[in-house]
């Protein structure tokens, strides 16, 4: 059966830039629906308010891949196509996965963080998390080691592979998949360690659950707000507890349930 991954982000970052004014054609039309679709919005085709607020939250940088699968039932496009999105957790394209379980991590950061941002504590209770609903253990090691699987830094704008973060807002993180093993994070957002960040601060417990997710292989959740795997945040939120779908995505790509 023909696969295809639609990368979602790709709609979204031609909004942020003013790009869909002059666009008509099919191919487009049918992205904004799809987006529509997976993020549960009204599917109209159009750049209504609702579809643009949802592109406009901040959000990981990880693109956004949506499984379609033609079928003989399900949505249409305008060429009277038809496709199916899958609405549960995703894997990210490949099922790349860790055979060693016993991962190590440092941190190796190229702009400063505030002094009160207690760092240390807010990856290790994340990456606890993914270790109670897996057969996953996670070491701290010294900072820039070079031996670490998973290397977590704060860098701004151009920081050296070829993903510039945008500033404040927009994009917050963005990690690497299996056997990767780097997660980034955007030091000109207004991070906060505290169990309830202000209205204008991201909590970074909860992004770290998140990223910490696509390093070991988790796509994005489109279709479920609720999920840690749901590829945007707002101001204040905290997502510090895993979805039932967060565990059944990760344990089904590591056969553990």
């Amino acid at each position: 059966m023909v696969r295809m991954f639609i990368q979602l982000d790709n709609v979204s970052n031609l909004s942020r830039y003013n790009c869909l004014e002059d666009a008509h054609d099919n191919d487009l039309l049918a992205a904004i629906k799809l987006y529509q679709q997976s993020f549960r919005l009204n599917v109209t085709g159009i750049l209504d308010s609702d579809t643009v607020t949802q592109m406009m939250k901040p959000r990981c940088g990880v693109p956004d891949h949506v499984m379609i699968k033609p079928k003989n039932h399900g949505h249409q496009d305008d060429k009277g196509k038809s496709f199916h999105t899958v609405a549960h957790y995703q894997f990210i394209p490949g099922n790349p996965r860790w055979s060693n379980k016993q991962l190590t991590y440092t941190f190796i950061s190229t702009a400063q963080v505030p002094d009160d941002l207690n760092v240390r504590s807010a990856f290790k209770s994340a990456f606890q998390s993914w270790a109670q609903v897996t057969d996953f253990s996670f070491e701290e090691v010294a900072d820039g080691s070079n031996d670490a699987d998973i290397v977590i830094g704060f860098h701004r704008r151009d920081h050296g592979d070829r993903e510039p973060f945008d500033g404040f807002q927009g994009v917050l993180a963005h990690s690497l998949p299996p056997t990767a093993g780097t997660s980034h994070y955007d030091a000109d957002e207004k991070w906060s360690s505290n169990s309830n960040p202000g209205l204008d601060e991201l909590d970074l417990e909860s992004v770290a659950l998140h990223e910490i997710g696509h390093v070991l292989g988790l796509g994005h959740e489109t279709g479920l707000r609720e999920a840690v795997m749901y590829p945007s945040i707002s101001y204040g939120q905290t997502k510090r507890d895993l979805n039932d779908d967060d565990i059944q995505g990760i344990q089904t790509l590591y056969n553990l349930s």
